[in-house]
């Protein structure tokens, strides 16, 4: 592996973090707040380690695939790590590890929360949230192949490790063009969200916030009790729409703007994603009603809802404390956490996709215990699956229970409850953000320990990478020079 290669894109990524930067100083500015010092502080200092690293590594080689993986996994906790230094020296998040905490759970998309006064902080610390939940959606690291071609690098190599899901799809031969359309969809679906939450009544600042979160999957809000603060009807449906959005595949939305709206009908994994959040709606609202919860019909379906396209798209809003429903909606809402959004979306989790994968591969076994001679092929969306990409969705699977067991053993024996210990690698692992237990969606992650918040920023991470892009780069081949 080539190490000058890596530094060479990570301090490029340096820069292009700073440059955002600027961004809540500005605001810290409008509104008239001391911070914009300490944001312009981080930034001048990232962009001069950024353009001194790039001066230094300007004739260091192009990367390969190995280089690729470490770009991804070490720009996602290099931007992390400088995104908490204004929010850290501003004393808005006091300690690093918190400050640590906040941003990483911003880029990743996660949405775990250590603040317990979120109203009380500045608009320039609320807007920075909003926007590591933006910017890390669709990716700095697509953003960077679309715009600057200029550093020789492979921009497949980046693609590849950075787009979640089995397989990155090209909409063009040209990998940065590809990069280019996604990120214009995903500014397009985003203005839509902020003109529509705006006509509901909600404020600019709030509306641009929000749909940051709403379209990453990230699921920061500017209330502590999240959407649920504005008690407005009106805005959880809009916040329904987009995060549906938000959790399906781009590939299909481009698609639907260049006039083959027929495409979400013909796609098995988006079939299944709404045949999902329409089973599990149905379930919770009948659960719910049973029970007596929110009174009228449609109250409930609203909530329920809300809660399943929140969960299962790996946004994190919340409208309602679901721990305070019955125990078979959090067993559900549990088994939610872990399936993610579609592949190709902001969305975390295991994905939709490969569950249908699994799903398929489990019937074609069961059909050759029957018929042990006959030569069977699984079928996705009219066309035969290779036999390496079934392989990679089992590997994933397995090695996701893996990360998951092991997360919830390490913090059960340092003493943690089970069922924080569960709702707690769940959200993270997943990018989820609320959890169970203490990390509930009436809760966060304030109390726990640092080497608790640490341990769970690396599941952040894992997760938001899918797994293999951070877990290849711990085998000795990957370091080798060849």
């Amino acid at each position: 592996m080539s190490l000058r290669s890596v530094a060479k894109v990570l301090a490029f990524l340096l820069l292009v973090t700073s440059a955002f930067l600027v961004l809540p100083a500005l605001v810290a500015l409008l509104y008239r707040e001391p911070d914009w010092r300490q944001f312009l502080l981080a930034a001048a200092g990232g962009a001069a380690l950024g353009g001194g690293g790039l001066l230094v590594l300007r004739d260091a080689p192009d990367l390969r695939i190995r280089e690729g993986f470490a770009v991804v996994a070490g720009s996602w906790l290099m931007v992390g790590l400088l995104g908490a230094v204004p929010t850290w020296l501003s004393g808005q998040i006091p300690a690093f590890t918190d400050a640590a905490f906040e941003s990483i759970s911003g880029f990743t998309t996660t949405g775990a929360s250590i603040l317990t006064d979120i109203e009380g902080r500045s608009h320039a610390t609320l807007f920075w949230r909003a926007l590591t939940h933006w910017l890390g959606g669709m990716g700095i690291v697509v953003l960077a192949v679309a715009i600057l071609p200029l550093l020789g690098v492979g921009g497949m190599q980046l693609f590849r490790a950075e787009v979640p899901g089995p397989t990155a799809e090209r909409l063009t031969p040209r990998i940065r063009e590809t990069a280019k359309l996604l990120w214009g969809v995903y500014v397009l679906l985003t203005a839509l969200e902020v003109a529509a939450l705006m006509l509901a009544g909600m404020g600019p600042f709030d509306a641009v916030c929000h749909s940051f979160a709403t379209m990453a999957t990230g699921g920061f809000s500017n209330h502590d009790a999240s959407v649920g603060g504005y008690a407005s009807p009106a805005v959880e449906w809009i916040l329904i729409v987009f995060m549906l959005l938000a959790g399906t595949n781009f590939s299909l939305h481009y698609l639907a703007l260049t006039g083959r709206v027929r495409s979400y009908g013909r796609d098995e994994e988006f079939r299944f994603y709404l045949l999902i959040i329409a089973g599990v709606t149905a379930a919770l609202t009948a659960l719910l009603l049973a029970e007596g919860f929110y009174g009228s019909a449609q109250a409930t379906v609203r909530h329920a809802l809300f809660q399943t396209v929140s969960i299962l798209t790996t946004t994190g809003f919340g409208t309602a404390d679901y721990l305070a429903w019955p125990p078979f909606a959090h067993a559900v809402l549990l088994m939610l956490m872990a399936v993610g959004g579609c592949a190709g979306s902001t969305g975390g989790g295991i994905k939709v996709v490969r569950l249908l994968i699994l799903l398929k591969t489990a019937k074609l076994e069961l059909r050759r215990m029957l018929h042990p001679r006959a030569v069977f092929t699984l079928w996705f969306n009219n066309r035969a699956v290779a036999p390496a990409l079934q392989t990679n969705v089992l590997g994933f699977f397995l090695l996701f229970m893996v990360v998951y067991a092991t997360g919830v053993l390490v913090l059960t024996a340092g003493g943690r409850d089970l069922v924080t210990s569960i709702g707690a690698t769940a959200a993270t692992l997943g990018n989820i953000g609320p959890g169970l237990g203490l990390v509930g969606p009436t809760g966060n992650y304030a109390t726990l320990l640092d080497w608790e918040k640490w341990l769970l920023m690396a599941f952040m991470l894992i997760g938001r990478l899918e797994l293999f892009t951070v877990l290849v780069l711990f085998l000795p081949g990957a370091w080798r020079r060849s």
